[in-house]
């Protein structure tokens, strides 16, 4: 439905809304994610249509909420701005709390320290009221707060906000929850002191019971130390201590042992990633083949490759990994083999029901490809490549693939050049000045000149500037031992043609270099019997 057919529904509506209803759709709303609808209703509700709240603080709160949950920080800020325009939607402590944590997900910290600031100073709008008592809604940061603070120093790698979060706490004699502990290591180790990881977790050894977050950090600290034994030991230790890991707990553990080599043990891991994910299983083995990539092991990604088939089919993801992983580590027939098998998918598409099981590659499948085969001069491997790409709908890209067009064409293999020149055609579009340069000389060089003409004949104007004569001149002198007289004189003639039809700067700027040229070369093969003559 288009935002104003709702808006409208909303106005049109005969319907007598109350605080309830109007609450039970903005968390309707809020649980589909749908952010848009909500400020729509927020922005009827300015409207005040039929509609007199006595809950207003709760509906904006609501609104907070959802946005907050939809990832719409700056949206969500300028409804807690909206609330302190007025006394009945003056921000709470719960209101508080939901941009807080919002805005620290985000990692917005200076827009959260004025959030604190707010909460601790008197409104800068002066209200009427008719109670007796003033107004003063100042309010001290709590836990919550303080721990969304943590979150944006997570975010920003800011260890002096987790110190300062710290103090904040010892001011107030508050003792630092276990999430709060959880917090500060995780900040320590986003920015790279993991000796302070460990001191913090027995720091907190001492006051509360570890949970399975801080016990996350340790694991993942343990590995970037390279310390695989003690992030074992300590998964071990939680479990004699009943503490129910995590799957993204198990799940950095497994990557640590498969970057160490040892597969066995990673996948050993994956009973009990099954227990407690929520995300596909292939999705936990592509991230474990990553691991091992990203150590350097391919013989590791291989085998977690090979051993997750028994489980689940690799995605195109998985595919992508295996593929970059092979090509950097210089093992190209494996590459290529794989490649094939994704090519073979599409080949065996019988009906709908089979693309839906079937993996195809993609445009970073052949980009991959393409640049391992020009890499290794492998020509005849990147024109397989390169027509499959045009096959299977992914057109030319000059950022990406100008420069494998251009070497390809200049190792004798024009097969390239021409299926582009082709494929720009069909597609209506005009090709890049490099490529016009490089057919057009393709063309002269095979003594068809009209083609060659044809090739700048409808060329913009507004890239007259790159087909100066300079260029022409440049072009015939660098092929001069490929041009025969005839081709050019020819090519004279076509040029003349056209020109008085179609006055052209290029056509122009071409036809004077090549009188220049062949006039030139003339004038040399005229003096080379008078010099020897002289010699004799």
């Amino acid at each position: 439905m288009p935002e104003w057919m709702f808006s409208q529904m909303m106005r049109s509506a005969q319907i007598k809304f109350s605080d309830h209803s109007i609450l039970r759709i903005i968390q309707i709303l809020g649980r589909l994610g749908n952010w848009r609808r909500v400020l729509q209703v927020i922005e009827w509700l300015r409207s005040r249509e039929r509609f007199k709240s006595h809950k207003l603080r709760y509906i904006y709160t609501a609104a907070l909420d959802a946005l907050g949950k939809a990832k719409r920080p700056v949206e969500a800020l300028n409804l807690f701005h909206a609330m302190q325009e007025h006394i009945t939607s003056y921000p709470d402590l719960v209101a508080y709390r939901c941009i807080a944590v919002t805005l620290g997900q985000a990692g917005h910290m200076k827009e959260l320290f004025d959030v604190i600031d707010t909460m601790r100073s008197p409104p800068k709008k002066k209200f009427k009221t008719n109670i007796i008592e003033k107004f003063d809604p100042r309010l001290e940061p709590d836990v919550v707060v303080y721990n969304s603070v943590l979150n944006a120093c997570v975010r920003r790698k800011s260890w002096e906000g987790a110190f300062w979060v710290l103090q904040q706490l010892k001011l107030r004699n508050d003792q630092p929850s276990i999430t709060t502990y959880g917090l500060v290591m995780e900040v320590m180790f986003e920015c790279g002191k993991y000796n302070l990881v460990h001191d913090f977790f027995k720091k907190m050894q001492k006051s509360c019971v570890p949970n399975a977050l801080t016990y996350k950090v340790l694991v993942s600290t343990l590995w970037k130390e390279g310390k695989t034994d003690e992030a074992l030991l300590a998964v071990e230790d939680m479990e004699r201590r009943g503490i129910v890991g995590t799957a993204s707990l198990y799940y950095d553990l497994a990557r640590c042992l498969g970057s160490a080599g040892r597969c066995e043990e990673a996948l050993m891991q994956m009973g009990k990633i099954c227990k407690v994910a929520t995300k596909p299983l292939v999705v936990t083995y592509t991230g474990l083949i990553q691991a091992c990539l990203d150590s350097g092991d391919i013989q590791s990604g291989a085998y977690i490759y090979n051993h997750m088939h028994q489980f689940c089919s690799p995605n195109l993801i998985t595919y992508n990994i295996m593929l970059k992983g092979y090509l950097d580590s210089g093992m190209f027939e494996e590459a290529k083999q794989m490649f094939f098998k994704l090519l073979d998918n599409g080949n065996s598409i019988s009906s709908k029901l089979d693309s839906k099981d079937k993996v195809f590659p993609d445009v970073y499948t052949f980009n991959l490809m393409l640049d391992a085969c020009a890499a290794g001069k492998k020509w005849d491997d990147l024109k397989f490549a390169y027509s499959h790409m045009l096959k299977y709908g992914y057109h030319f890209n000059a950022k990406r693939h100008i420069q494998i067009v251009l070497d390809s064409c200049r190792a004798g293999k024009v097969e390239l050049l021409e299926a582009t020149w082709k494929d720009l055609a069909r597609a209506d579009r005009v090709p890049p000045v490099p490529l016009v340069k490089e057919m057009f000389r393709v063309q002269l060089e095979r003594g068809n000149s009209a083609a060659a003409l044809a090739c700048v004949t409808d060329y913009p104007p507004a890239e007259s500037q790159a087909f100066s004569a300079k260029f022409w001149m440049k072009l015939f002198v660098e092929n001069s031992d490929r041009l025969s007289d005839g081709t050019l004189l020819r090519l004279l003639q076509e040029v003349s043609r056209v020109v008085t039809r179609n006055d052209s700067r290029i056509l122009n700027n071409l036809m004077a270099s090549c009188k220049e040229f062949l006039r030139t070369r003339s004038t040399k093969l005229d003096r080379v019997p008078r010099e020897t003559a002289l010699v004799c």
